[in-house]
């Protein structure tokens, strides 16, 4: 605690952002005004003490002075200058780190424009594909996706939600819930306690719809589809946004969240967290994921939960000093889009273009329902161990879709051993690992046969003549 802290540039934004003048902050720390703008150019260290001195005057997020949350600024950043928009400008990576670090809202307002001009850009090619099909065009937007902006605040609170834990661990003392009948127990607190009637109906009525409530009528109707986990799931949902009406409203409230879809989407998957921690109760779930050595199809079965929710329940357990492994989690389709990411392991996601084809997600739809393992190495030299699999959505009948994504959860190396996945496995061969990268603009292995863009570390040479690894790769004398 002694060791100095270089935080100055995040609180000279804090400081202005509250009108607190530089003088005003020194004279309540008791230190010079010189000193302190020493600080706030990062030319000079925060003590620890000092630190808890300034929480005192400024209301500190403690999440925003992590490494992870300048590691993710950066990887975001480093993926918006590698957009060939910008080829040409010789841009080096310290360049867009001391960005990030030294100028945080700087690096937020880029990222923020990037998302605009790319939503812009997505929504004029949509138009002109419209028009030209003659066909008419609804409104478009042209900011942030709601997914975008969900997922930075799950990460941003390193998707942990202390009071929607206590608001599920609450509940399950108050309608004594038992994992064997849990069903009936949230049906009976439903009841008892806010007069909802549930009912399980015919897909005929449901009208593609899995869960429909009726506040007017108060109804909450489970479409016939629904296996006993997924009925549990979904009625744990429904008691979530009921009784945690004033949580997920505060929470959802969040200046990160600039629309009301992602408002609206947010709270979907906060009631969604609630209903996890409603099926895996967090101590409980904890002991057992140690115990079974985080083997996910076998807590799956215990908790009645389905590979995805098991999979996100592990990405939550971050109580202080009941920590399980950090994980990273995505989730993608078949076409490589990326509908749900999180990551506790230090793995950063792309945000703005594809993921390197390497990953063990990808080849999950090679071989559906079967785990696939994999070590993979960044070119920093990071190594995170990952598993991967198949899942189907619930569907109806036979004419009804058949939806299917690809999930993986992965750790860093370290923590591998405690996994039974890893059984078998010599982690400490270095024939065992993959080389991957975070996408191709970004990655500088040009000798990658999968390689779909050059990399913006290397001038794109081409021989006509000749023919590399790729079509990117250059050529050796």
């Amino acid at each position: 605690m002694g060791e100095e802290i270089r935080l100055g540039s995040k609180v000279r934004v804090l400081r202005r952002q509250h009108r607190m003048t530089q003088a005003e902050l020194a004279r309540r720390l008791g230190i010079s005004p010189s000193y302190l703008n020493l600080i706030e150019h990062n030319r000079r260290g925060f003590s620890a003490d000092l630190l808890v001195r300034v929480a005192g005057i400024l209301p500190i997020d403690y999440k925003t002075l992590s490494p992870e949350h300048d590691a993710r600024t950066v990887a975001g950043l480093l993926e918006v200058f590698g957009d060939p928009l910008f080829d040409g400008l010789d841009l080096l990576a310290s360049d867009v780190r001391d960005c990030a670090t030294a100028h945080p809202t700087t690096a937020q307002a880029v990222l923020r424009l990037y998302e605009a001009y790319r939503g812009a850009r997505e929504s004029a090619q949509t138009l002109a594909a419209t028009l030209a099909e003659g066909d008419g065009q609804e409104r478009m937007h042209l900011s942030r996706f709601p997914s975008e902006e969900v997922s930075d605040l799950l990460q941003r609170h390193v998707n942990h939600f202390p009071e929607l834990e206590a608001g599920a661990e609450a509940l399950a003392r108050d309608a004594h819930l038992e994992s064997d009948s849990l069903f009936t127990g949230l049906d009976s607190y439903l009841r008892r306690t806010m007069n909802v009637e549930v009912r399980i109906v015919q897909t005929s009525e449901m009208r593609s719809a899995l869960r429909r409530y009726d506040p007017a009528r108060r109804i909450l109707l489970l479409s016939e589809v629904l296996r006993r986990g997924s009925r549990n799931f979904q009625l744990a949902h429904q008691v979530g946004l009921l009784t945690q009406g004033a949580v997920i409203d505060r929470l959802a409230a969040d200046p990160l969240l600039t629309s009301d879809e992602s408002r609206a989407l947010c709270r979907v998957a906060l009631a969604n967290y609630f209903a996890s921690a409603v099926l895996m109760p967090y101590d409980q779930f904890l002991r057992a994921a140690r115990k079974e050595r985080y083997d996910i199809e076998l807590l799956g079965h215990r908790f009645r939960a389905s590979f995805e929710q098991t999979c996100h329940r592990l990405t939550t357990l971050g109580r202080p000093g009941q920590e399980g492994i950090p994980f990273h989690m995505v989730r993608i389709d078949i076409a490589g889009n990326i509908s749900k990411r999180f990551s506790a392991s230090g793995l950063q996601w792309p945000r703005f273009t594809g993921a390197c084809p390497r990953w063990s997600v990808f080849e999950a739809f090679l071989t559906p329902g079967m785990i696939r393992r994999q070590l993979s190495q960044m070119p920093d030299g990071a190594i995170f161990f990952e598993v991967a699999r198949t899942v189907r959505k619930e569907s109806g009948g036979f004419r009804s879709p058949r939806t299917q994504h690809a999930i993986a959860l992965g750790c860093d190396l370290a923590f591998a051993r405690d996994m039974v996945y890893a059984d078998g496995l010599d982690l400490q061969s270095r024939d065992a690992v993959i080389p991957v990268g975070p996408t191709c603009r970004l990655c500088d292995r040009v000798d990658c046969e999968q390689r779909a863009f050059p990399p913006i570390q290397h001038p794109l040479t081409i021989d006509e003549n000749t023919r590399g690894v790729s079509f990117y790769a250059p050529l050796k004398d």
